[in-house]
């Protein structure tokens, strides 16, 4: 998703409810009318129990073509399963006739623990739907910024989810904050008319990263190194507390992108360039946020489908090539991983695929995911994904987008568009499609049946010991030793003194990268957590740590020296190499993958000073360390480990062993990349699952 555009970005007040703030009692609000929700009503009406049930609504019979030339088809059966949208359906039983809304599968793709979705909520969606107005339904399609909807406005449309762009926050940055203003959001759903809680949807891309206090953990890259799927999963799984803690229950996250090209500003955010480790990870990162089986609270969000890993030069939102065998082998397979473990939603990428917008591209979405793939949830587009790159929302909707992210758009002006589009432009049945999945999977994270609100025990866990313990493993586990000429890696905890530098050793912002309180980031303070000069003078006292920003504390002992270096934040668009030159966020960044210039200094003023290297690259990929390699006794890949940089001291003094392995092949020059395992004439600097240990 992308955060606040360069010339503008979010007031973090204006026209939304404050942090703590009672809801706005302005709007209309129920007065005794029915709920389709099963419990007590927040506003005394009595609940309905049952109501009649449809038998998967009216399906569309040909319906009108989208501009991509597929017809409006692709429907959820209320008797489960996704219809194809021709041809035959891989998973979950036969595929429907084209322009067949209703479908012959049976309840979707496999499961791996789960079955997704449920009879229950299929019933239960479909009855909803029932008691809806076409007004009501187009609302649930709408996800709104939190910036541009009132308390007031949501309880009056029954709005179906509010999200927060980057470095959209409360007034006062804190979990306890983040959760008062989401229940604030969350009561006033409660009081409209059928009384359907919202979802919040929040850039949780590595750790609840918009929440200051928040534990970050390591970004994606460096889980891809871990190679451990267990510990994977049981990181997302905290991950999904914190986001549950703070309210934000539709994380958009995990990216299971499988990443080509290094010069592409999100490699971090996939777990690597293969299919099977996106595959993998992917699947295991979903489990956590899910669960395995029974009830879950946190929605998963595969993203972004699909090929945004695959553009040409590596161009964020740009076009990805081939025939589709090959984007199906390559970009596909961690798609059917998710769907097959019951994710419940998927976010549309804003690359196109053979010069079609993905997000206007209903072979793909329509027919290959909720047809071949068999996904039953709901697909999302990206940020104001409808409304750039000559999509319309006409498009979005035909194509297969269920839920419509906006941004500067109130509710009123959304349904507005909307309801002009339909029937003439957008079938109606399309609409009863699309609230139908979004209901569903609203019904199976337990929202149809009680007004929750925000367990404030998950909240007071937030960046507890216990998560940032989990994430200290998970650093440990991810770090990568490249270069340990001469044994000077493991260090001894009696080691004299350490001369400590690079830009690095001390930023907590650097160290975690891109999407942490802000979307491009923040070099600095910008929340809390342990520097990696904070987590060497745990260990050896600070009285031998000798620091310098420039590396040239090299006396008072000191015999080992270690520089902190690598990138600064950035991401979507400003990490693309080169980075896009327009606007002031994108400004200064480099041109190259090269490892800069200040850097190389700090590590020669220390090896000019006779001591042992140590390069500790903080770094979302492969960098181009040709002037580095001769310099540096050891090198080590931190990746963008968070805000436990422990977890790096843990393996600098051996208390863990090195287990991490490249999840990117290294390149040798700017010349060689793109560069993946299984090219003709590979030859990298490092290969691809490459990593010593001692």
């Amino acid at each position: 998703m992308a955060g606040a555009n360069a010339t503008g970005g979010t007031n973090a007040d204006g026209g939304s409810l404050s942090a703590g703030g009672s809801p706005a009692t302005g709007g209309s609000s129920t007065t005794g009318g029915s709920s389709a929700i099963g419990g007590s009503s927040a506003t005394g009406g009595s609940s309905a129990t049952g109501g009649s049930s449809t038998t998967g609504g009216s399906s569309a019979t040909g319906g009108s073509s989208t501009t991509g030339g597929s017809s409006a088809t692709g429907g959820l059966s209320a008797t489960g399963g996704s219809s194809a949208t021709g041809g035959s359906s891989t998973t979950g039983g036969s595929a429907g006739v084209a322009g067949d809304g209703t479908g012959a599968a049976g309840t979707g793709a496999t499961s791996v623990g789960r079955k997704f979705p449920t009879q229950a909520c299929l019933d239960k969606a479909s009855a909803l739907l029932s008691m809806m107005t076409g007004d009501e339904k187009i609302a649930q399609l709408h996800q709104i910024e939190r910036a541009n909807v009132t308390a007031a406005e949501i309880t009056q449309y029954g709005t179906g989810s509010v999200y927060s762009q980057g470095g959209s926050a409360p007034s006062t940055n804190n979990p306890s904050s983040w959760a008062d203003m989401i229940d604030d959001f969350r009561k006033a759903s409660f009081a409209s008319r059928l009384k359907i809680p919202i979802i919040y949807g929040l850039d949780v891309v590595h750790g609840v990263g918009p929440v200051s206090g928040a534990t970050v953990f390591p970004h994606n890259v460096g889980l891809g190194a871990t190679r451990d799927a267990a510990l994977v999963e049981e990181v997302a799984s905290a991950v999904a507390d914190e986001a549950a803690g703070v309210g934000a229950d539709f994380p958009f996250a995990p990216v299971v992108a499988v990443a080509r090209d290094e010069r592409w500003g999100r490699t971090y955010e996939a777990f690597g360039e293969t299919t099977e480790l996106a595959s993998q990870m992917g699947l295991a990162y979903t489990n956590g946020f899910q669960k395995r089986s029974g009830g879950f609270t946190v929605l998963a969000n595969a993203k972004h489908f699909l090929g945004d890993g695959g553009t040409a030069n590596g161009v964020n939102a740009g076009n990805t090539a081939g025939d589709e065998t090959a984007l199906r082998a390559l970009h596909l397979t961690p798609y059917q991983a998710v769907v097959n473990a019951g994710v419940g939603s998927i976010m549309a990428s804003y690359s196109s695929w053979q010069g079609t917008r993905m997000h206007a591209n209903g072979p793909m979405l329509n027919g290959v995911l909720k047809g071949d793939l068999g996904f039953a949830g709901f697909i999302g587009s990206d940020y104001n994904g409808c409304y750039q790159n000559g999509v319309t929302v006409a498009s979005c909707l035909n194509a297969g987008v269920d839920m419509i992210m906006t941004f500067g758009q109130t509710a009123s002006a959304f349904l507005s568009s909307v309801q002009a589009l339909v029937p003439s432009t957008v079938p109606q049945s399309r609409i009863d499609d699309a609230a139908r999945r979004i209901l569903v999977v609203k019904c199976e994270m337990g929202l149809l049946d009680s007004q929750r609100l925000v367990d404030r025990s998950l909240t007071s866990q937030v960046g507890s010991d216990a998560h940032r313990a989990i994430a200290r493993r998970a650093v440990a586990a991810s770090v990568v030793v490249l270069k340990n000429d001469g044994g000077v890696l493991p260090l001894s905890k009696s080691v004299p003194g350490v001369a400590l530098g690079g830009k690095t050793a001390e930023n907590i912002g650097n160290q975690c990268g891109g999407w942490t309180i802000s979307w491009q980031g923040k070099t600095g303070a910008v929340t809390m957590g342990t520097t990696v000069r904070q987590a060497l003078e745990a260990v050896l006292t600070p009285e031998h740590v000798n620091y310098a920003l420039d590396g040239s504390a090299t006396g008072n002992g000191s015999t080992v020296g270690i520089a902190v270096i690598g990138e600064t934040p950035y991401s979507e668009g400003c990490g693309d190499i080169p980075s896009p030159q327009g606007g002031t966020s994108c400004a200064n960044r480099p041109t190259t993958l090269s490892v800069d210039s200040a850097d190389i200094a700090v590590v020669q003023t220390m090896k000019t000073a006779g001591l042992k290297t140590v390069a500790i690259l903080v770094t979302g990929r492969p960098l181009i360390i040709d002037q580095l390699l001769p310099i540096a006794d050891a090198i080590v890949v931190a990746w963008l480990p968070g805000t436990e940089a422990s977890g790096i001291t843990d393996v600098l003094f051996g208390d863990v062993h090195p287990s991490g392995k490249l999840p990117h092949s290294w390149p040798r020059d700017m010349s060689q990349i793109p560069i993946n395992q299984g090219d003709a004439n590979y030859d990298p600097l490092f290969a691809y699952g490459f990593g010593l240990t001692y």
